[in-house]
């Protein structure tokens, strides 16, 4: 028997009932615990910092192929991303094919003739991980057969071909209750005995910052971004909308499971440098995942500057995992804080104004005495303050961020 055969066997076996009848799949023992209280279900490991890398969507939507992905793993390597430690690649929406005879997904044969094991062998061979894109409906947000009715065997499919991510978006889905759903899934993946990332892709609508823990590493807050600095445009969010949306959930951030404001839009046209510069920040001090969207085979000095600012990186990756917030308000000029380990703090004075505005940030604001001297860092000047004492003040340009780390001197 083949090594195919046998993973098809092994998901018959697991969900015989949800493979025939979906709405079966989502019957619940009323004497049962929802998942997210259950004393068995545990965290799966992974994700104990952000996750990074790029995913297709903002910026190929639809139009993807095999090429697009290969040409995609070859400049993460090239341009230093994957250095940097954006490591994971993941196709969205519309690779898929039609299910098989037996209910198997395959593969869009056109855009991926060498299939999807292939693809992702040849993105494991760059030293990057593979991700990909499911949907707990009926159909994808794109239309192409959804996971509802199959997660058993998709789950098994994917470990077959080397996935290490999943995106699972909440289209189609009906009455579903999201939190089985997605639990569902999650026992299908753990199931295979592959570690797989398990992102949620629910816009926020059933508060998974709740429920979700113990049953994938992200969760989105927000309806989509899209590559404007703020407004609603559609059924999708600016910048500043969703970072509005996003900071009040700070408290629900930890190593393992982390809040999704979506994926970022660094060079892909809509806003100026000084706006990308100012969500690459904010996605830092949010402890966002870092997931970018641009085309990498083909971005800017300006683009790469901004997605390589090893400083900011390391701010958004620090071990302590704890979600930075708004601590201050005054007109457009906020002050943000987050407590990194090893008892420093990382800054940002933030001007969503047209006009300059000076921005102060006191030491008792980040639980500092007035009086400790501290060694600051400006992470995008990328050059050492020197040590002060009781405050940090900078005229911050409209639009713009100044973003430091404050270190306490020994």
């Amino acid at each position: 028997m083949s090594r195919l055969a046998k993973f098809a066997a092994l998901a018959l076996s697991l969900a015989p009932v949800a493979l025939t009848n979906p709405a079966l799949a989502e019957e619940v023992d009323q004497n049962r615990l929802p998942p997210s209280q259950d004393p068995a279900r545990v965290a799966n490991g992974l994700a104990q910092t952000p996750p990074m890398g790029w995913n297709s969507w903002n910026k190929f939507a639809c139009n993807i192929s095999e090429k697009t992905i290969r040409d995609t793993a070859d400049a993460l390597v090239a341009t230093g991303m994957k250095d940097a430690g954006y490591n994971y690649l993941v196709i969205d929406d519309c690779w898929h094919g039609e299910r098989d005879a037996k209910g198997f997904i395959t593969a869009n044969a056109k855009a991926f003739p060498s299939g999807i094991k292939a693809t992702a062998d040849y993105v494991h061979s760059k030293g990057l991980k593979f991700g990909i894109y499911s949907d707990a409906g009926t159909k994808t947000c794109g239309g192409r057969p959804g996971s509802q009715g199959h997660e058993y065997q998709d789950a098994i499919t994917y470990a077959s071909w080397g996935v290490d991510y999943l995106k699972y978006d909440w289209c189609s889905t009906g009455s579903r209750n999201a939190e089985e759903a997605y639990a569902l899934m999650s026992d299908a993946l753990r199931s295979t005995g592959r570690d797989v990332l398990l992102s949620l892709c629910e816009w926020g609508t059933n508060r998974p910052w709740l429920w979700a823990s113990k049953i994938g590493n992200m969760w989105r807050t927000t309806a989509d971004i899209t590559d404007k600095w703020s407004g609603k445009h559609g059924y999708a969010l600016g910048m500043l909308d969703i970072v509005d949306l996003n900071e009040p959930l700070w408290a629900y951030a930890a190593p393992g499971h982390w809040n999704d404001p979506d994926m970022l839009e660094v060079g892909n046209g809509g806003m100026t440098t000084t706006e990308y510069r100012s969500h690459f920040s904010l996605w830092a001090m949010m402890a966002s995942p870092l997931i970018a969207g641009n085309d990498v085979a083909n971005m800017s000095a300006d683009t790469r500057a901004i997605l390589l600012n090893k400083d900011v990186i390391a701010v958004d990756q620090d071990k302590l995992g704890r979600q930075g917030r708004r601590i201050a308000k005054d007109g457009n000029g906020e002050v943000w804080v987050r407590t990194l380990a090893d008892g420093k703090r990382a800054a940002l004075l933030f001007n969503r104004g047209e006009t300059p505005v000076k921005l102060t940030v006191n030491w008792t604001q980040l639980d500092y005495p007035a009086g400790q001297s501290l060694m600051l860092r400006d992470l995008w000047a990328h050059r050492d303050l020197g040590a002060m004492k009781g405050s940090f003040s900078a005229q911050v340009q409209p639009h713009d961020v100044v973003m430091v780390t404050l270190t306490p001197e020994s």
